[in-house]
């Protein structure tokens, strides 16, 4: 079992992990081989003098076309990928049997929320259930924020993420608290973490950016404090104009400070609430539409067709990413239907048959929205699957890539994916494919992150006592 700190706990039939993070967050790796006993008379490879850091024996690269269903051999050295082919020569210092599982491009958490992360029922439980209630406990909760507080939770939850293949974050900071402390704490959780996870960080108005007037100078400050995205919440602001208003100012910030895009929008069941479409004009004026995402637009699932194919037209004129969180979605929507009650997530089927970018979040880990969770995106896939009846083969591979690489273009990453050259930042998950690793929920074997191993989970295993 995985506990808080990301952590091996031995329980029955649960994966063991071993995390080589010390308790800072820093990298306290200094593993022996994995398989000493490696046969180096294989055929050459295209650069048979090189010594490599790493190899990876026999795995099926995802996303690597020129070797597509074949198994091969990725080198490691130097913190990059120097080599793939179907056999390596040269041993490495450290190797990975892969045994025909696949070598994947690792996690993307494209939404979530490392200031709240692991409160919940601090100082009381959402009874409701509701978003609205979250939002009124959480602002109970930052009273009693410190520094310390929101580092140790942080740290504790990427940890929990990164054993289960996440490298990559995009959390979103509450700019609404005068001090800023969850900002600043995430800051500094952001430069401790670095050597083995990438955390951006999103200036987010919990409270609306005209709900309050310190609040236009506090998230422009928490920009100036080094926030990499403008946030907003547009259907929070207290009128129609002035969440119409703050969509305009967002965009005026990213522009002025260079900054991405990613606007909480419409996550409400109201059918009225329209600020996506103020979203997608915004993006065709200014034409950052590829430096803009739309997290959690639920109220697009209660739009009347006809309005909805319209906004769809529209869409297709910008580059606009989506991104959905259908564990929080499902869960926090619908709650003042009778019936029918409706799912409460936002079209991603067709989002995703249209071509727009559409990418997956956990949004929330045990806090005041949510009280479950993981940090697990393989469970944020299955959601998907279910609650956007994604359930054919090609579909469930698109929810795959929707944790994958359509998160790594939402976060605008560079460099991402299996590639000679690109940084080594993979996973091996205990599956054959896409659909597998979705359908078991597979663990994340191996997670190296530039160039380093630093979590191995060993699978479950079940031993039956039957006479």
């Amino acid at each position: 079992m995985i506990d808080l700190d990301g952590n091996a706990t031995n329980s029955g039939s649960n994966p063991v992990v071993n995390n080589s993070l010390d308790n800072s967050g820093n990298n306290a790796l200094d593993c022996p081989n994995i398989n000493p006993s490696i046969n180096p008379s294989i055929n050459p490879s295209i650069n048979p003098d090189i010594t490599y850091d790493l190899v990876l024996r026999q795995g099926r690269a995802i996303g690597v076309a020129e070797f597509a269903g074949q198994l091969v051999d990725v080198g490691i050295a130097g913190g990059k990928i120097v080599a793939i082919a179907p056999q390596l020569a040269n041993a490495g210092a450290m190797e990975i049997p892969v045994e025909g599982q696949i070598i994947s491009p690792p996690f993307v958490e494209s939404h979530i929320h490392l200031d709240s992360a692991l409160t919940s029922g601090e100082p009381r439980w959402n009874e409701s259930g509701t978003l609205f209630e979250g939002i009124e406990i959480w602002g109970e909760r930052k009273q009693s924020l410190t520094l310390e507080d929101i580092k140790d939770r942080a740290i504790a939850a990427l940890k929990l993420q990164a054993s289960q293949g996440v490298l990559f974050v995009r959390s979103h900071a509450d700019v609404s608290e005068p001090q800023l402390l969850a900002l600043q704490g995430l800051l500094e959780v952001q430069a401790a973490v670095k050597d083995w996870i990438t955390l951006q960080l999103v200036a987010f108005p919990q409270d609306g950016i005209y709900s309050k007037p310190a609040n236009r100078e506090l998230i422009e400050e928490a920009l100036r404090l080094g926030a990499d995205v403008v946030g907003g919440i547009p259907h929070y602001e207290l009128t129609r104009e002035n969440g119409v208003q703050s969509v305009q100012r967002i965009f005026a910030l990213a522009e002025q400070y260079d900054k991405l895009i990613d606007i909480h929008c419409d996550e409400i069941d109201d059918d009225q609430s329209r600020f996506l479409e103020v979203m997608v004009a915004q993006a065709i004026r200014t034409g950052m539409g590829s430096r803009v995402s739309a997290s959690h637009t639920t109220a697009f699932g209660s739009y009347n067709n006809a309005y909805a194919f319209k906004l769809m037209g529209f869409l297709q004129r910008t580059n606009i990413n989506f991104i959905a969180n259908p564990l929080i979605n499902i869960t926090l929507q619908g709650r003042t239907d009778t019936y029918p009650k409706r799912r409460g997530v936002t079209r991603v089927k067709e989002l995703w048959q249209q071509g727009q970018n559409v990418s997956l979040g956990n949004d929330c880990i045990q806090d005041p929205w949510y009280n479950f969770g993981t940090g697990s995106m393989l469970d944020v896939a299955l959601m998907a699957v279910h609650v956007c009846q994604m359930t054919g083969r090609k579909e469930v591979e698109a929810c795959y890539d929707m944790i994958t690489v359509n998160g790594a273009k939402t976060l605008s990453i560079a460099d991402y994916g299996l590639g000679v050259g690109k940084p080594a930042n993979l996973i091996v998950l205990d599956a054959i494919d896409r659909f597998t690793a979705i359908q078991k929920r597979s663990v994340a074997k191996y997670v190296i992150s530039q160039g380093k191993l630093i979590s191995q989970t060993t699978p479950a295993q079940a031993h039956f006592q039957l006479s």
